[in-house]
């Protein structure tokens, strides 16, 4: 099952980001490094205890509103209720109880959601005492941290640890399943795909509630296989969040990532590839699972519109994604839709394919033959390699020095990887790390 959702709320600049930043142990950029590229990194997956959760971060959203404050309230406590697990209501208890503190713990009132009162930049005891007046926010007993020292936030992962749901669930799908996401920005026809693929005369096991909440995953048959689509399609309660469509959307594909092997990233061939599309398609990639990207309405188009030109331009503008497949399909016409399926399958089953450690040492030995590394005056020498997971392959190579082995160079080791093994549709991640010295 998916792993539980924590999300953190409250008005600006109370400290969200830098607990965000501690809890999941490491820094996270806002903005990738690539120009065009506006991937917001608000999730990340973190661990206390050995028990395994998603953090959301909900700071940094911009919204074309009369009164963006109030909207961003709005839309931050409305999302968490939705769909969290637990809801980390950070407060500051050097300003004390703040209007937009009360009006978003008017909103948190109403849910059943497990909430926490973190009242944040609490770096001494005076401060722990000054933090007792948010019992006045009527969401219960106050609990001092100091994000930026780390001071109390072991206490209070335990905390939320024990809010979360038990362990325990079993999965409702067979264990040989393959779960297909369908993800996007909203209008781009995911609802439309998912019924043109229910339409292409497949039988239809049944429909299990998803861990999404009011979800509905679809089991049916695909040839051998049996396939689960995940359900993303709709946003839900949209009068309530209008002005965040785009960020409701994000939080719903995370969710639905969690319990996916692949994620069908639908575009509008009209539209054309539109920075959320980036955004969402950075998230798929960031999340390891399998990409197809899956250019939606192709029948609207010109007839004589390239496609080979226009899926250079989709992996130009995301060359993040250069390894997933682009599909053309008309949910109205059926078009493509049945090979966006079997193009998902493909990459699943990439998505789980391990290199035998001998064949994999092969690979990348005559890639080092063929084109030897030096930096700064010394060889980079790779000792040994191993695959030491799937979905996604995860690779780890052992060399003399880590610090020589330059992003191009293991790029250029992946592509090597890749002309004998093609993995199209799934990500490679390679891990670089120091050998052991040899005994002598």
């Amino acid at each position: 099952m998916d792993k539980p959702l924590v999300a953190i709320v409250g008005r600006p600049n109370v400290g969200k980001s830098t607990l965000f930043n501690r809890i999941v142990g490491r820094r996270i950029a806002i903005v990738d490094d690539q120009a065009g590229i506006t991937r917001d990194r608000i999730y990340a997956e973190a661990d206390w205890n050995g028990r395994e959760f998603v953090m959301i971060d909900t700071g940094g959203i911009l919204l074309n509103e009369a009164d963006p404050l109030r909207a961003e309230i709005t839309v931050q406590a409305q999302v968490a209720m939705d769909e969290a697990d637990v809801i980390l209501f950070m407060v500051d208890s050097v300003d004390g109880v703040h209007p937009s503190d009360e009006e978003i713990a008017d909103k948190l009132r109403a849910s059943t959601t497990p909430i926490i009162v973190v009242s944040n930049k609490a770096d001494n005891e005076v401060r722990d005492q000054d933090s007792t007046e948010f019992y006045a926010l009527g969401l219960g007993e106050p609990f001092p941290v100091s994000s930026l020292n780390g001071r109390a936030v072991a206490d209070l992962l335990d905390e939320v640890v024990r809010k979360l749901p038990e362990e325990g669930a079993q999965s409702p799908y067979p264990e040989d399943a393959i779960k297909i996401a369908i993800i996007g920005r909203p209008n781009v026809g995911k609802s439309s795909i998912v019924n043109a693929i229910l339409g292409e005369k497949r039988v239809i096991v049944s429909e299990i509630p998803g861990t999404t909440r009011d979800a509905v995953d679809t089991v049916l048959r695909r040839g051998e296989n049996t396939v689960v689509l995940v359900d993303t399609a709709g946003i839900r309660k949209a009068g309530k969040i209008q002005g965040s469509v785009e960020y409701y959307t994000v939080l719903r594909a995370v969710r639905a990532m969690e319990r996916a092997d692949v994620a069908m990233i639908v575009i509008d061939a009209k539209d054309g590839l539109k920075d959320g599309d980036k955004r969402v398609a950075g998230f798929a990639d960031e999340a390891g699972r399998g990409c197809v990207v899956v250019v939606n309405k192709w029948d609207l188009m010109d007839s004589e519109e390239d496609m080979r030109a226009f899926a250079e331009n989709v992996m130009r503008e995301i060359p993040f994604l250069a390894y997933a497949p682009v599909v053309f399909t008309s949910a109205v016409t059926g078009m493509g839709v049945a090979d966006a399926v079997d193009t998902a399958l493909d990459a699943a089953n990439n998505h789980a394919l391990r290199i035998p450690t001998g064949e994999l040492n092969r690979i990348l030995q005559d890639a080092v033959d063929k084109h030897p590394y030096s930096r700064k005056g010394r060889d980079l020498r790779i000792k040994y390699a191993t695959m030491t997971d799937v979905k996604p392959p995860t690779i780890v190579i052992f060399v003399n020095d880590p610090d020589l082995a330059h992003f191009s160079y293991i790029r250029y080791l992946e592509n090597s990887i890749r002309r004998e093994y093609s993995y199209e549709g799934t990500p490679l991640r390679i891990i670089v790390r120091k050998a052991r010295k040899e005994r002598k």
